[in-house]
């Protein structure tokens, strides 16, 4: 019986792929994830002997191992075919070093799709592993192990116990704190808007024009006062047209996916969480639906360009389809690892024809469309720029009015739906036909008080953007940071964004405090270009973790000799503690969110499950509180407080309308 030939992979899927390509030859054998590890119950790392890791069997691969090696037994090739990333390039190592076979016996492969023609492409020109990638692997799981657990005991002498901190997530939850303070901080300005209704003589179409000068000067309206002084001019005065302005306005198509804009279009669309966006986009990945998810890059391939031209023009005709390809710039300061944007492996595959979970399917609809339209004719609107002036007794005022309206719609032919709604200045406007020295009759002067708004709370999408823009993390650990903070109640999310709790705010407090480096955007960022330097072979990983270890080491021992303890901060519920009858009931933050408990504690022990009110909206139909709780799989929904007397339940807040209605969350915990 003739050897087949062994490839390692990560997963069952990406290894059930593979098998339906290569047939009978050969063998294909999944890691399921990392096989390797630190250890958990100490540090594993040796830092008087250059930081040497002490590697451990994952408890749970005993079963994927045995499989290893008895394939590798029996195999006559051994093919390394994990991630293209320094993740799957560490598995790989990992796998030799387990396997105990010299690394020039065993064939690197990488692929950025999962098609028949790559993985063939691939198994024809094996490599070896990179152990650039793998160092700048393991510099960062050391680096992380080094800050985590060297930081989480302090913390838990200085301010309470089971608390943790990461060299990253850290840095996140700064960021959301640091946004809450200045809204706190933030006082809101009075100003006013204020609109003419107009028409042309003679004509029955209106059109809106908004007050922009003031006898030359820009217009600024800061209190009623102001804004009564001008309608009051302004409807005694005399309009005409002073200039018309038209144009041809274009907007190009936007570019394929990264990792970060994936993520990003995916919590703004598909409300997805950035853990719900990996986990479909790997599963597609390894179904070889689309190309390795894990990018910087907003490149395409020379094939897959054509292929996309060839598709757009048989599918929407020429005028769709631009003289030349479209090419794109790489915004990011780093396009590691893998050298394409994220994209359909193949743009005649339609996601609604796949055996796919619904997850995948509307993940790779929104793939589909970036790829096809990133390929496609911008399109085009005609726009119209108005200005009015209006002839009062004390001032002269200039408004403007724009408009605009399509012409042609271009790549928004495919992209229209993938897009969020416009700004009101966005929204298409005919404006009537008019000319210069043309005479305007007033049919109201229409005054909107406004006040400025303080910078909003970060969105899953927002905080992405954000840590891509200050270099904090890179594209795969985004969704990890997220989920994390929000797994140690450092951080909450209340209708789709994020707040600090009471014990996330003090912790990022003590560690900016006695760790100003760590906690440091721009040093973050510097640590993440030096893995970058380690992974492109421009440095070593053992002096650029001394660099950081040694004096992090001399203040880590300063601070716990210095710093007093910290008390977490408490809510009070202006209700009595129902046990011990003497305590205030307060809300805390333990290692499962919010719960009640009294302020005596530890000599009063009550406790509570804690379930925020909605404030200002009742029940639609008993008028009791409403509530807001989260299913087994930590999934937020609206629920009235006299349940199970009342099952009134949702996943949209109520808009406090008595005929309000909504699904029970309850029985269904999709």
């Amino acid at each position: 019986m003739a050897k087949k030939s062994l490839i390692i992979v990560e997963s069952p899927t990406k290894s059930k792929t593979l098998t339906a390509f290569l047939g009978k030859d050969y063998q294909v054998v999944a890691t399921m994830g990392h096989i390797r590890d630190l250890p958990k119950s100490k540090l594993g790392v040796d830092v008087d002997h250059d930081f040497k890791p002490e590697y451990l069997l994952v408890a749970n691969k005993k079963e994927a191992i045995k499989k290893l090696k008895l394939g590798a037994k029996k195999a006559s090739k051994i093919f390394l075919a994990t991630d293209p990333d320094r993740e799957g390039e560490a598995i790989a190592w990992h796998v030799g070093q387990i396997l105990k076979i010299p690394a020039k016996n065993l064939g690197r492969i990488t692929f950025h799709e999962i098609t028949k023609s790559a993985i063939k492409k691939a198994l024809a020109h094996p490599g070896l592993i990179n152990m650039q990638l793998v160092d700048a692997q393991q510099a960062r799981r050391v680096l992380d192990r080094l800050v985590g657990y060297k930081l989480s005991p302090l913390l838990w002498r200085k301010i309470r116990r089971g608390l943790s901190a990461g060299r990253v997530q850290s840095v996140a939850v700064r960021l959301i704190v640091d946004r809450e303070r200045e809204r706190e901080k933030f006082v809101p300005e009075e100003y006013w808007e204020i609109w003419a209704k107009l028409k042309k003589a003679g004509q029955a179409q209106t059109f809106l024009a908004q007050l922009a000068k003031v006898n030359g000067k820009r217009a600024k309206v800061e209190n009623k006062t102001q804004a009564d002084q001008i309608v009051d001019e302004l409807k005694r005065a005399g309009y005409g047209v002073a200039q018309v302005e038209k144009k041809e306005v274009f907007r190009n198509p936007v570019p394929p996916f990264t990792t970060s804009t994936m993520q990003q279009r995916s919590a703004q669309l598909l409300r997805f969480s950035g853990r719900r966006t990996m986990r479909a986009a790997q599963s597609l990945y390894e179904k070889g639906l689309i190309t390795y998810h894990r990018t910087d890059s907003v490149t395409l391939a020379s094939q897959a360009i054509t292929a996309l031209r060839v598709y757009i023009k048989n599918t929407y005709g020429e005028k769709y389809l631009p003289e030349k390809p479209r090419f794109y710039k790489i915004k990011s300061k780093v396009a590691q690892e893998a050298h394409e944007a994220i994209r359909p492996t193949d743009v005649e595959v339609q996601a609604e024809r796949q055996q796919i979970r619904r997850d995948e399917q509307r993940l790779y609809e929104l793939i589909w469309k970036r790829a096809v339209a990133s390929q496609m004719t911008a399109a085009i609107w005609d726009a119209t720029k108005i200005d009015i002036q209006a002839e009062g007794k004390k001032h002269v005022y200039l408004l403007r009015a724009e408009g605009k309206v399509m012409k042609f719609n271009g790549w928004l032919v495919v992209y229209e739906k993938s897009r969020k709604p416009e700004s009101q200045k966005d929204k298409e406007a005919e404006l009537p036909g008019l000319k210069k020295d043309d005479e305007l009759d007033l049919i109201k002067v229409k005054p909107e008080q406004k006040f400025t708004q303080p910078p909003p709370r970060y969105t899953e999408a927002t905080l992405i953007k954000v840590l891509e823009e200050k270099g904090i993390g890179r594209p795969s650990t985004y969704a990890p940071i997220i989920w994390t903070i929000q797994g140690r109640q450092y951080v909450e999310k209340q209708e789709g964004k994020f707040q600090p709790t009471l014990l996330g705010t003090t912790v990022s407090d003590f560690l900016v405090e006695y760790f100003p480096k760590i906690m440091d955007y721009q040093f973050t960022a510097k640590m993440e270009d030096d893995l970058d330097e380690i992974a492109n072979g421009k440095q070593q990983w053992v002096p650029v973790i001394r660099e950081f270890y040694e004096p992090f080491e001399q203040k880590l021992a300063g601070v716990t000799r210095v710093a007093e303890r910290v008390k977490v901060p408490t809510e009070a519920t202006g209700e009595n503690c129902p046990q011990c009858k003497k305590g205030k009931l307060v809300i805390r933050v333990g290692r499962f969110g919010k719960f009640i408990s009294c302020s005596r504690f530890p000599d009063c022990k009550y406790t509570a499950p804690f379930t925020p009110k909605v404030e200002g909206i009742k029940c639609p139909k008993c008028q009791a509180d409403i509530v807001i709780k989260k299913t087994k799989k930590a999934k937020q929904f609206y629920s009235c407080s006299r349940w199970p007397k009342c099952d009134w339940a949702s996943w949209r807040k109520p808009s406090g309308s008595k005929d309000s209605s909504g699904r029970n969350p309850k029985k269904d915990d999709g």
